[in-house]
C-alpha cells in the first residue's frame, strides 16, 4: 500500500526525486526500472529521500527527485513486480539506514 501512494505522489509531481531522480511515466523512457519492496530483507538498495539536492549528491542511497528530466542525474521508472525490475528499493525513515543491502550493477551509478 505504502508503494502505490509513494508511487501517486511522485508520479503527480508531489515528491521531487537520487544522485537526482526523475520519474518518468513509461518504461522506455528510463534509465533504470525499479520495484519498491515491502521489506527491507528484499531489496538491493535502502533508499532514504532528502529534502534538498545538494544532501543526495555522491549517495546511490541517499534521493532527490527533481522535477524536470533536465535536472536528473538518473531517469526511473517504477514497476509493478520485482520481475521487472532493474533494481530492488526499500524506503527507510533515516539517512543512516540508507545503503547497498546486496551486490548490483548499479552500485555508483545513481548519483
Amino acid at each position: 500500500m505504502i508503494r502505490w501512494v509513494i508511487l501517486l505522489c511522485v508520479l503527480n509531481g508531489i515528491l521531487l526525486f537520487a544522485g537526482d531522480i526523475k520519474v518518468v511515466k513509461y518504461a522506455h523512457q528510463a534509465d533504470i526500472k525499479v520495484f519498491v519492496a515491502e521489506y527491507q530483507h528484499q531489496a538491493e538498495l535502502a533508499v532514504f529521500l532528502v529534502e534538498y539536492s545538494h544532501q543526495a549528491r555522491d549517495y546511490d542511497e541517499r534521493w532527490y527527485y527533481v522535477e524536470y528530466a533536465h535536472q536528473a542525474d538518473v531517469k526511473g521508472f517504477f514497476v509493478e513486480y520485482a520481475h521487472q525490475a532493474d533494481l530492488i528499493i526499500y524506503f527507510v525513515n533515516y539517512a543512516h539506514q540508507a545503503k547497498w543491502l546486496k551486490p548490483s550493477k548499479f552500485k555508483g551509478e545513481i548519483h
